[in-house]
Formats: C-alpha cells, sequence, structure tokens
C-alpha cells in the first residue's frame, strides 16, 4: 500500500484504502461495503463507500503503480499478455453498462455488466493488470440522461471489446511492461486491427480464431476456411505436446502448424487438436522471429492463466462483490481488487519452491492458502459483542428506512 499511498490526496482515504484491501483479503464472506466496514471496525460504511464514490483518488493511478509492482516482481523477457472478458450478474437497469447480453460466466444471456480484463504472465506468476467497463451502445453510450445518472463521463465514447483491448495492451506495452507475446479468444483473434497494430510493432501473438476463418495457402493464393485448410494434413504433421499444467494434469494435444506463406511475414495457421474426441481449435500466429512450435504451443496453453486470475479474484478478493451503480465506483472497486490479488501473487511466487521429484510432498503454498494463513495469523482478531450487536442494529435500521421508502413510493403511484 505504500507503494500507491500517494495516489491519495487526504490521509483517510489513504487509510481507508488500506483497510478495504486487508478487507478483500480476509475471509468475509460478502466483500462489499457493508460487510468491509464491520470486519474493520468501522461503526458505519460511509467511509468505505465515499472511497467508492467521492473521495480524491485516481484509479488509473493506481493501476499504474500496479502495472510497475507487477513488471518489477513478476516480469520476465518471455511475459505473455492475455485479454479476456468477464461478467458480472445485476439485478435492476441503474448500474453502469448493465443491460441483457451474453454473459460467459453465465453462459447465457444475463443481465449483467462486462468487462474487458489484461492479464500478464510469466513464469513468476500471473496477474490481473487493466480493466476496462464495456458500455453498450444503444442502450447507455446513446442515452444521455443515463449516462449522466450513471457517471459516464463525456469522453467515454463506444468501444467494441477487442478496441478497449487494443487500447490497454498498447498502453501496457508503451510503459515497457516486458511481454514478448499477447494471447485472446476468438472474440479477439477475429479482430483484424488489433492483429495488424501487432504485427506493427513487431509484438507476437497466438490469437484464437473460428473454424470459419479465411486463410490463404499456396503462398497466398488459395483462399479457404480454417478447417478446410486442417482437414487433409497427413499424420505426420501433428505433434503431441501439452499446453501446460492443468487441474487434472497436464493439457496434452495433437497440434500442426501450417505455413500460409513462405517467409513467415503474414500470420500463420496453428491447429490443436483433441487426442481422444478429435475435436480441432484454430489460431492465428505471428512471429517476429523465427520460433519453435513449443512456444506456439507454451503462449497458446498461457491464455488460460487469465480464466484462473478470474477465478481467484472472484473467489478470494470480492472482484464482484461490489454494490455499486455508478462507473467511477466500478473502476475503484475493481482496481483495488487487482491489488489484493496481486499482493497474494507476489507471495506465491515469493513462496514456490524446486520440486524434488514426483512425490513432492507437500505442495508450494497457494493463493489460497496463502489468504488462510494471513487471516489466521494476522487480520483474524475477535470482535467484542458489543461490535456485533451495533452492526445488527445498524443493517435492520437501514434496511427498515428502505422498506419504508419503498413503500410510500408505491403509495404515492
Amino acid at each position: 500500500m505504500a507503494k500507491v499511498a500517494g495516489r491519495f490526496a487526504r490521509v483517510e482515504p489513504r487509510a481507508t484504502a488500506r483497510v478495504f484491501v486487508a478487507g478483500l483479503l480476509s475471509d468475509v464472506e460478502r466483500k462489499n461495503c457493508w460487510s468491509l466496514a464491520e470486519h474493520c471496525r468501522h461503526r458505519r460504511p460511509d467511509a468505505m463507500q465515499r472511497l467508492l464514490r467521492s473521495a480524491r483518488w485516481d484509479a488509473d493511478a493506481v493501476r499504474d503503480d500496479l502495472r510497475d509492482l507487477v513488471m518489477e516482481r513478476l516480469g520476465h523477457p518471455d511475459g505473455v499478455l492475455i485479454v479476456d472478458e468477464t461478467g458480472f450478474l445485476k439485478k435492476g437497469e441503474h448500474s453502469a453498462g448493465v443491460q441483457r447480453q451474453y454473459s460467459g460466466t453465465a453462459g447465457r444471456i444475463e443481465n449483467s455488466q462486462i468487462g474487458v480484463f489484461l492479464a500478464y504472465a510469466s513464469g513468476r506468476g500471473r496477474a490481473l493488470i487493466d480493466r476496462r467497463l464495456y458500455l453498450p451502445r444503444d442502450s447507455w453510450c446513446a442515452d444521455g440522461p443515463r449516462r449522466t445518472a450513471a457517471g459516464i463521463p463525456e469522453q467515454a465514447a463506444f468501444a467494441t471489446k477487442p478496441n478497449l483491448a487494443r487500447d490497454m495492451i498498447a498502453a501496457a506495452l508503451d510503459a515497457g511492461i516486458p511481454a514478448r507475446w499477447v494471447t485472446g479468444d476468438e472474440v479477439y483473434g477475429q479482430d483484424p486491427s488489433l492483429r495488424a497494430e501487432l504485427e506493427d510493432r513487431g509484438t507476437g501473438y497466438v490469437l484464437a480464431v473460428s473454424c470459419a476463418t479465411r486463410v490463404c495457402i499456396n503462398d497466398g493464393r488459395t483462399p479457404v476456411r480454417a478447417d478446410t485448410a486442417s482437414a487433409g494434413l497427413p499424420g505426420s504433421a501433428w505433434q503431441t505436446r501439452s499446453a501446460g499444467a492443468g487441474a487434472k494434469g497436464p493439457r496434452t494435444y495433437q497440434w500442426a502448424w501450417i505455413a500460409l506463406d513462405g517467409d513467415g511475414s503474414r500470420p500463420q495457421l496453428l491447429v490443436r487438436r483433441n487426442i481422444a474426441t478429435d475435436e480441432r481449435a484454430f489460431y492465428l500466429c505471428f512471429t517476429p522471429q523465427p520460433t519453435p512450435l513449443s512456444t506456439l504451443v507454451r503462449v497458446a496453453g498461457v491464455r488460460w492463466s487469465i480464466e484462473e486470475c478470474f477465478q481467484a479474484a472472484k473467489g478470494q478478493v470480492g472482484l464482484d462483490h461490489y454494490q455499486v451503480r455508478h462507473f467511477t465506483s466500478w473502476h475503484r472497486h475493481i482496481t483495488l481488487a487487482m491489488l489484493a490479488l496481486a499482493v497474494l501473487a507476489f507471495l506465491v511466487a515469493e513462496a514456490t519452491t524446486t520440486p524434488t521429484g514426483p512425490g513432492h510432498l507437500p505442495i508450494d503454498l497457494t493463493a489460497n492458502e496463502i489468504r488462510h494463513l494471513m487471516n489466521a495469523l494476522i487480520f483474524d482478531q475477535p470482535r467484542s459483542p458489543a461490535q456485533v450487536l451495533h452492526w445488527s442494529i445498524w443493517r435492520r435500521m437501514h434496511q427498515g428506512r428502505a422498506r419504508h421508502s419503498h413503500y410510500q413510493r408505491r403509495l404515492a403511484t
């Protein structure tokens, strides 16, 4: 927290931010302003709510400090930038960016907000380093009164998810983050402008694309679908390689690399085949220098690191536990949650040991185990009965006022 202390104009929000992050690392079940204030021995949630809504501090500047910390602790020349989105299921229609839209979190169309995130992964660890709230064009960007009510600034124009990703990647590379590769799923791999910008920068990528993507074979003379290009590959073209360790062991697939031109100046097609089902996935790859297949397989496998970041961020530091509607409040909560997640990532990196063999026991400290130890040894301080009763009364008083207001509003209409 000392690294970001200078971003807060006054000592009060600086102190509140510190206990807010400590609360996110705690074992509190729901990490919203009410529960965090109770956990931190505050009498009311007002300070936490001011921190997210009206206190003077710049969440983007804190994000930049976080990115610098990640470079310092986890940076490596072969690092990979990973872009992906995640959904935040919501009720109502007043939260910034909310609408009925497809959410990968739910696996269907739901009333939700969508955040586009950038993660950094290296052999030392992984962490989220940037975020953008996706604002739908018609229901939000074109609705002036709705934008104003949700605190969306005038400069926040409509941008597609690939455009948001391109802005975050450019900011990270301009800041000097050591990343030789970029990877992402089909939403981002299908965007030609994102691929073109990475090629202009000389940054390699392994981006997933759909089976219907048109590629040119025979030295660029014959356009065909990606699945058609891979259909006639001989058995000798496939190599069995692991894309990294999974929850149940190595993620082993068969891989083939189809050169789309002779000099490698244009993207190449990487094909992944499931050994058991023959199901195939496709990636467009750009390699500024000659690169072995094993490296491309590694980068393709690293893409799952951001899913693990989302799982840890939501399950351990309350990334999706917020109860805010305001555009600024969303970015502030998400930034502090990313900072808390980075604390765990740094501690995991420092605690990693070298396995001594197949029977290496115990396993390395995980983020979940480190958070458990932090709570047991540092944060878990008993509360007095008076504190418990105070918060019980405060919650019920607030809920009573809210219920009375709802009844009065309905009676008036």
